[in-house]
């Protein structure tokens, strides 16, 4: 099959190398092929992290520009980072809760606001869906949930891979047993958020 190719985005400590395994293991229970590539910043928490990720016959993880099929950014300033990979056909998910750069009160540079973001992502891919990814992870029960918000929206996308059983089924497998009903909750929300309004 032709890869199906999905760049995350975030900040460390968002969670996104964990998403990523869930949607790796979750491909190979399936027995489909799938590549990963990580990129770490400079700081374990804080720093910018990215995963390349194709589901499908390919021999390297690395997206080229212009070539995604999903954008799942943690972020709004990463998903912005991450609009080189978009197309007229990508979706992107994101999360419109913003981390700010612990630097920027140093810059002449000030963090973009919300709709300069979103229009800009607009402009280029299919699809934006936007959500508050941190305040759905706070009703499910804990911020640190949220990954699984966005990995709930991520399987809701027209054209995604992976069923949501083979998902959820991962989702057991990797997570901690306690933190199971939250994690399920969270995921639950943003399936839901982006089922309707794709």
């Amino acid at each position: 099959m032709h890869p199906y190719q999905i760049y995350i985005s975030g900040v460390g400590g968002q969670g996104i190398i964990k998403t990523s395994v869930i949607m790796g293991e979750a491909a190979m229970k399936k027995n489909l092929p799938v590549v990963v590539g990580e990129i770490h910043g400079m700081s374990q928490r804080g720093g910018e992290v990215s995963t390349q990720m194709k589901i499908g016959t390919s021999h390297s993880p690395l997206i080229e520009e212009s070539n995604a099929d999903l954008i799942l950014a943690f972020e709004p300033l990463e998903a912005l980072r991450g609009v080189n990979m978009v197309n007229k056909d990508t979706h992107v998910v994101m999360n419109t809760a913003p981390i700010y750069p612990f630097n920027i009160s140093q810059s002449e540079h000030s963090y973009p606001d919300s709709s300069t973001i979103l229009n800009e992502l607009q402009s280029h891919a299919k699809k934006v869906i936007a959500m508050d990814a941190d305040e759905m992870a706070k009703k499910a029960g804990h911020i640190l949930s949220m990954n699984m918000v966005m990995l709930g929206g991520a399987v809701a996308v027209t054209g995604f891979p992976l069923d949501k059983e083979s998902i959820i089924k991962s989702m057991y497998d990797n997570l901690p047993e306690r933190s199971i009903p939250i994690n399920l909750k969270a995921f639950e929300e943003g399936f839901k958020f982006c089922m309707e309004n794709l």
